[in-house]
């Protein structure tokens, strides 16, 4: 064992008793001290949101597949239908994980655990982000455990993290889709894993594709490729919520890669701000080049056909509005509830940045 995993090794027996989310190099979103703080929240009124959410799911058995394919597929084909509802393990540990520790109580945690186990004992990562998005949630709910329960799932899930960090920085992607919203999310899932896993020259690596994305994908006005191709809002959401999430992380880890060095990420949500506030109107999809889109418009799913709903922006400008304030008052007029993505408020509160 080298010095440096030696000394993560000793912080995490010290803290063993402490309840400790995780040592300070290897958490990819919630810092330790974030985590012990949700104690002190626990009446606070998003905890109240949580709770009741935690609560729906603390029954619920783990549904881990060994592969998980929504992209390109459309509900009753192939393994769609089961992949979502497996897919719905990955909020539910995040949230039970949040229940855990806004209360103390052990049954969050422990049934919290039991995600993390099944997935990272049962699926190997596919390399395909759209499918894999939702993992950002598992990896929070890792963050979250106490060091009592993570420690004996700690070599699965550091090698179930690496196989993200490694799989996605060594394997890139070709076509539009080194481009678009496809690797946004690729990025989001590299940086994270890189910071759970606490190799800096994984997260330098994932910061370069960070930087190489924002290039590519939004031009100097703004616009990103993604609503080029596809002339949806939707997409130029679905493209700049992972950018978000992962430069919030690195913030998370006293990095800052906002602004980025052309701005590029603020310009994109200014360019989506008046689309955001209804000022501006767009009819989705209607010039979309990529044929999918409009099968899943034939085929009636919501979202591909009609006006841009504007609180599909929600959760790009809560995000947002905590690496710039000037975006707050939109985030919270997005809601259509006051605790919606209550679990962003307890992790990362937004009136005490």
């Amino acid at each position: 064992m080298d010095r440096r995993n030696l000394l993560c090794f000793l912080l995490m027996l010290a803290n063993a008793r402490s309840g400790r989310a995780a040592p300070a190099s290897t958490y990819a979103f919630v810092t330790p001290e974030q985590a012990d703080g949700l104690a002190q929240r626990e009446r606070d009124a998003p905890a109240a949101a949580m709770l009741r959410a935690a609560a729906r799911v603390v029954d619920r058995a783990p549904h881990a597949l060994p592969l998980v394919h929504v992209e390109g597929t459309l509900p009753g084909h192939g393994i769609y239908d089961s992949s979502r509802e497996a897919l719905r393990d990955l909020p539910a540990a995040r949230d039970l994980a949040i229940a855990g520790r806004l209360t103390g109580d052990l049954q969050y945690s422990t049934a919290a655990a039991r995600f993390v186990s099944a997935w990272a004992a049962t699926y190997t990562p596919s390399l395909n982000p759209i499918d894999e998005t939702g993992f950002d949630a598992l990896f929070i709910a890792w963050d979250l455990l106490p060091d009592t329960i993570r420690e004996p799932l700690q070599p699965a899930m550091e090698k179930f993290l690496r196989a993200f960090a490694l799989g996605y920085l060594q394997h890139p992607p070709k076509g539009s889709t080194a481009v678009n919203n496809w690797n946004s999310h690729r990025v989001k899932l590299a940086t994270m894993a890189a910071f759970a896993g606490g190799d800096e020259r994984l997260v330098a690596h994932a910061h370069d594709r960070y930087r190489e994305q924002l290039q590519a994908n939004i031009d100097s006005n703004g616009l990103t490729f993604d609503f080029s191709q596809r002339d949806a809002l939707h997409y130029v959401v679905y493209s700049l919520e992972p950018l978000l999430m992962a430069a919030l992380a690195a913030r998370q880890h006293g990095q800052d890669w906002w602004p980025d060095e052309g701005q590029r990420l603020s310009l994109a949500l200014d360019w989506l701000l008046p689309y955001a506030t209804g000022k501006k109107t767009h009819i989705e999809f209607a010039n979309t080049t990529v044929q999918f889109d409009r099968v899943r418009r034939d085929a009636g799913l919501q979202g591909f056909d009609g006006m841009f709903d504007p609180k599909v922006a929600r959760l790009a400008y809560a995000l947002a509005a905590r690496l710039d304030m000037r975006y707050a008052e939109l985030a919270q007029s997005l809601k259509d509830a006051p605790w919606q993505d209550a679990w962003l408020e307890l992790v990362v509160p937004l009136a005490r940045r």
